[in-house]
């Protein structure tokens, strides 16, 4: 009788030495049930700040329920060489699609500009990118003719961009800006105009930076 009862202490003490180390493996993300970090978690305080900092000028920000990964889109930049968002990380971009037959679009861009002028450097910049994939001559003449001279010249002339932001956003029409923050997360979305340089456009971006002056 000795014999079985130490037996079965052994065999419960190993049952609960296992379980522990399947609740360690558990936690730890190495076993299902757990498979790492949720992507873009981290972004969840900056869209926090979006969410509260949209109202105003600029009440129509969207904040996605959760940040995802911004869509890698590929696009000419202003030295006419392919890149795309992945290329651009480092910073929070405002990235905004706009056509010459975009009557709203040709209206705020003045406001893109003056954004850009007044925040744009290390840690954000406006990301303009032209979907005209006709008369491709035209853009920049336009926004040289509108004294548009803070924004980097962006262009899809081959039609990937638009389709691709629609898909991802649910904006069926233009102008259409996206927040994306450092990681490559989007954590806002615009659909149609806004006054960007606004005061309530200048503190939507700097709540986005974590900045509260």
């Amino acid at each position: 009788m000795p014999a079985r009862r130490t037996l079965v202490t052994t065999l419960v003490a190993g049952a609960g030495l296992a379980a522990l180390a399947g609740l360690a493996l558990y936690g730890s993300g190495l076993v299902g049930g757990n498979t790492g970090p949720v992507p873009c978690g981290a972004s969840a305080p900056g869209l926090a700040r979006v969410e509260a900092a949209a109202r105003g000028q600029v009440a129509a920000m969207q904040a996605p329920p959760a940040p995802r990964p911004a869509p890698d889109v590929r696009f000419k930049g202003p030295d006419g060489a392919e890149t795309g968002l992945a290329d651009l990380k480092g910073r929070l971009l405002l990235v905004n699609l706009w056509a010459t037959w975009c009557a709203p679009c040709k209206a705020e861009m003045p406001a893109l500009d003056r954004l850009q002028a007044a925040l744009g450097g290390p840690d954000f910049a406006v990301v303009a990118i032209n979907v005209d994939t006709r008369n491709l001559d035209k853009p920049a003449e336009w926004l040289r003719q509108a004294g548009i001279a803070n924004l980097a010249f962006y262009a899809d002339p081959g039609g990937r961009v638009l389709p691709a932001i629609q898909r991802d956003t649910g904006s069926a029409g233009l102008p259409t800006t996206m927040l994306i923050d450092a990681t490559g997360c989007t954590i806002g979305v615009m659909k149609g105009p806004a006054e960007w340089s606004s005061p309530d456009g200048l503190a939507l971006i700097r709540a986005a930076l974590g900045r509260t002056g």
